[in-house]
């Protein structure tokens, strides 16, 4: 569930952009490329797959957490509880490597839209959506932002032009959302509301890893730097919120706590940081390769975990939207239009 970049999230290269392209983490937040962390780069590290595979895996049963969260708290509460969880996790990673929040009354506003475009807005949206559509859909609506993100980006970056195969993937991706919806059947039984909410959460990503590119790109921070800012402001904005919209939980259920914590500091923290030692290490474009697997494994947490019901079009709809993403993404370097979904 970028996400920072990230995030939210949110990416072989042959001509180097003009500019360093934001680098979108799918756990909540996006920064512009900053050299390898010393740090980091000298301590021992799993191998890379492994740490891959442990990030798709989390960021893949985020969508399970945020409903069993919202079975104990509100929507807000949860992404309240989310964000503190995941700031804590990236203050304690800033005080080990002795980094410093951004500087700069301008850095600070743009990391302020950042944080609502890429973490205030898109998980109160999907854990709002989750009140009343399955866990499963909303992985599976995440799946479009690569594509929200390249149609959007044909009109953002200068540098994006068209080309027929990834304007069918566009294509071939709208049709596997059709797919999922149920089109042929008057999306019989489609819950409206939270479907529109979940969709609107993917194309917030692309919008704020669009602006991030725009306005941060070059701040002279580090990705580490950033995104902890962001994540400060995006907690500070739902504080601000939740109590005009929550009353105070009467009690602190078990499991959906639980959940709650996970999903911040699992999900939305330390997730960022595996993601941002993957692109470090092997690169924007494959690191977003676990976009790919997020919804897969949604849909699987849900099904087997929670129980939910799963008609043959949700996962042929999937692998259709995913296909398309693919094609979207197909070209010679990364444009850091927000390809990573981000949970």
């Amino acid at each position: 569930m970028s996400a920072p970049a990230t995030s939210r999230n949110t990416p072989s290269t042959t001509t180097p952009p003009a500019e360093p392209p934001a680098t979108a983490l799918p756990g909540g937040a996006t920064t512009p490329h900053a050299p390898p962390d010393p740090v980091a780069a000298a301590s021992p590290r799993l191998d890379w797959r492994i740490r891959f595979g442990a990030l798709s895996l989390i960021w893949g049963f985020s969508f399970l957490l945020i409903k069993v969260g919202t079975e104990g708290y509100a929507p807000f509460q949860v992404t309240l509880g989310r964000l503190l969880s995941g700031t804590a996790v990236l203050a304690v990673a800033m005080a080990v490597r002795r980094e410093r929040l951004p500087r700069g009354a301008r850095t600070w506003g743009h990391l302020a839209v950042a944080a609502f475009l890429l973490n205030a807005l898109p998980f109160s949206l999907f854990a709002y959506a989750e009140l009343s559509i399955p866990s499963t859909l909303a992985g599976i609506c995440n799946a479009t932002s690569p594509l929200w993100g390249m149609a959007l980006s044909l009109v953002a970056l200068s540098e994006d032009r068209p080309t027929r195969r990834r304007v069918a993937g566009l294509g071939l991706g709208f049709l596997g959302v059709l797919t999922v919806l149920g089109a042929w059947q008057g999306f019989s039984g489609l819950d409206f509301s939270g479907t529109a909410m979940a969709l609107l959460a993917s194309l917030s990503y692309p919008i704020g890893w669009i602006y991030v590119r725009r306005t941060l790109a070059g701040s002279g921070s580090s990705t580490l730097s950033l995104t902890g800012g962001q994540l400060f402001l995006g907690t500070v904005q739902i504080a601000l919120v939740t109590p005009v919209f929550t009353s105070v939980p009467g009690g602190f259920p078990l499991l959906p706590t639980l959940a709650v914590v996970a999903l911040g500091a699992l999900g939305t923290g330390f997730a960022v940081l595996v993601q941002y030692g993957l692109v470090a290490e092997v690169g924007p474009t494959t690191a977003q390769m676990v976009t790919y697997f997020i919804p897969v494994i949604a849909t699987t947490a849900g099904v087997v975990v929670l129980g939910e019901q799963l008609s043959w079009n949700t996962p042929v709809g999937a692998l259709v939207v995913l296909a398309g993403a693919a094609l979207t993404q197909s070209r010679g370097h990364s444009t850091g239009s927000g390809s990573e979904a981000q949970p």
